[in-house]
């Protein structure tokens, strides 16, 4: 028992120390980043406050990305699959031209109205275009060609999503597809019958074998996979 008591106590001491690591490194990456703006604080907050899943929100680190990534490409056009609350609608919107426009994909109508509020927070707001439905009916009545296609919706339907995006992206555009790394469930075996993580995972196998894109997939937050057009 003495012996059961102690390896217990070792193993526990390791795994707290991982976390605070993890933690201190997130602080210290934090830190050493562009501060977000003032009005996507607030919008970190309210979401906290009024949903269910706040976690979901992009946050200070996969924002600064998505904006930096944003302005580097300065797209004339973006199209984004899951708004939930428009935080990374404004990262995005911050790098378009100045006459460029963002679409922007929602399923959930209950979230409308904080969407619209929140765009009003800031200028860039009225650059973003905010369609409410099923992505997979909205996305074949959309007309514009796509500099950059951010997807962040129903893990399920990543492939069908995919398929329909890819014509409309750019030569030599960018996808950014979000939470490919899932949690680290993509790895793990305890999810192998979990749907999102089997859908994931099949998406993952697919698009790196595509031979029409190439891609780079980055460990920020819950995993980023990068996707140019050839």
């Amino acid at each position: 028992m003495c012996s059961f008591y102690r390896t217990f106590v070792l193993t526990f001491c390791q795994f707290y120390r991982l976390i605070v690591c993890i933690m201190d490194i997130n602080e210290y990456i934090e830190s050493h980043s562009s501060p977000e703006p003032d009005y996507l604080q607030i919008i970190t907050r309210l979401t906290y406050q009024k949903t269910i899943n706040p976690r979901m929100i992009s946050g200070h680190i996969e924002g600064r990305f998505l904006s930096l990534i944003s302005r580097m490409i300065q797209p004339k056009r973006i199209l984004e699959l899951g708004t939930f609350t428009a935080y990374s609608s404004l990262c995005l919107a911050e790098g378009l031209q100045d006459d460029g426009l963002l679409d922007t994909i929602e399923k959930n109508d209950e979230l409308e109205t904080m969407i619209r509020h929140h765009l009003s927070l800031s200028p860039l707001g009225q650059k973003v275009c905010l369609h409410i439905g099923d992505a997979n009916a909205i996305i074949p009545k959309l007309e514009h060609r796509y500099d950059i296609i951010f997807m962040d919706a129903d893990k399920r339907e990543y492939i069908a999503y995919y398929e329909l995006c890819l014509p409309l992206l750019s030569p030599n555009g960018y996808m950014l597809i979000d939470n490919t790394l899932w949690d680290g469930h993509i790895i793990d075996p305890a999810y192998d019958k979990d749907k999102q993580t089997i859908a994931l995972r099949t998406f993952n196998d697919m698009v790196v074998k595509d031979q029409r894109v190439e891609t780079l997939m980055l460990p920020i937050r819950d995993g980023i996979t990068i996707i140019r057009k050839k």
